[in-house]
């Protein structure tokens, strides 16, 4: 290896592609594959070296990252990549992917040989772009001077936890982040669709709750909604994934999630209306029926 790792991304959406600027603006080699190749073939230009699999992508890369939809996506990409594979490399899987996924992925590097770090990273579109993601990790001693670089690159910081990725240490803290980010999202979504219909100025709302009751996310998701621009930082999909996986994993470990149970059924209400690709604020529009004039522009 050289000083600078040789880094493998798999999965270039709009966390993946944020990510892959970020660590080409900081020198590092990367190769970079995607499901839909054009969303990968955009990166040749800021020096990515673009394949055409998995596979040729992990070859002889010291770094593998993985940015992917879910679990089975992850464990897909990761199968197709096994010709390139060798044993040692250190696997940062940074896909969401909840705890029950996270546990079986961590079984996939053990059947492959990777060293894997359970790094799931906490920001949207704008954080990314920025390179100011949260970096959640769990993971050896071993791989964290590696991983330093590529971190450091898409991150403002990094949590490292516990050092047993099996135990999936980043991934749950990630769930407990992701039910608080939802519940605002949510209970932003659903206030300001009742100040329409009771003919309440949503701006009225915004001024009282100024304060103790305030917070800089709320207002972030209240200006989409009140601006209709709904140019996704994170997709009302991604949130409807996510809210079942925070769902999936109280009840797996004995507390029911009322809330987040709730917040599921906005965002997947939200996607059957057609606003699945639009920023999870748009679970607003779970609040009205198809075509209702009080619920603004789509």
């Amino acid at each position: 290896m050289t000083d600078k790792p040789t880094v493998a991304l798999l999965g270039t959406g709009i966390m993946g592609a944020g990510m892959a600027r970020n660590i080409l603006k900081a020198g590092l080699p990367l190769r970079v594959w995607n499901r839909t190749a054009e969303k990968a073939a955009s990166l040749a230009d800021a020096g990515a070296e673009v394949a055409d699999s998995p596979a040729a992508a992990v070859a002889g890369a010291d770094v593998i990252i993985t940015m992917l939809r879910d679990g089975d996506t992850v464990a897909e990409a990761i199968h197709a990549a096994a010709p390139g594979l060798r044993e040692g490399q250190v696997w940062a899987q940074t896909t969401t992917v909840g705890v029950r996924a996270a546990e079986e992925l961590a079984a996939l590097a053990q059947r492959y040989g990777l060293i894997v770090v359970d790094a799931p990273v906490l920001g949207t579109k704008p954080a990314v772009e920025a390179g100011q993601l949260l970096v959640l990790a769990a993971g050896p001693l071993q791989a964290r001077e590696l991983l330093a670089p590529v971190f450091d690159a898409v991150g403002r910081q990094t949590n490292w936890l516990a050092e047993d990725p099996a135990g999936a240490a980043a991934s749950r803290l990630k769930l407990a982040l992701n039910s608080w980010v939802l519940t605002v999202t949510g209970g932003t979504a659903e206030a300001i669709a009742l100040t329409r219909v009771l003919g309440v100025d949503p701006q009225a709302f915004l001024d009282a709750i100024s304060g103790p009751l305030d917070s800089g996310y709320l207002r972030n998701k209240a200006a989409v909604i009140l601006e209709e621009n709904w140019d996704p930082s994170f997709s009302v999909s991604n949130a409807a994934k996510d809210a079942d996986l925070i769902v999936e994993a109280g009840r797996a470990h004995g507390a029911r999630m009322y809330v987040a149970e709730a917040v599921s059924a906005r965002m997947h209400r939200a996607e059957e209306l057609g606003h699945g690709e639009q920023d999870l604020a748009a679970n607003y529009f779970a609040s009205f029926d198809p075509g209702d004039t009080s619920a603004g522009g789509g």
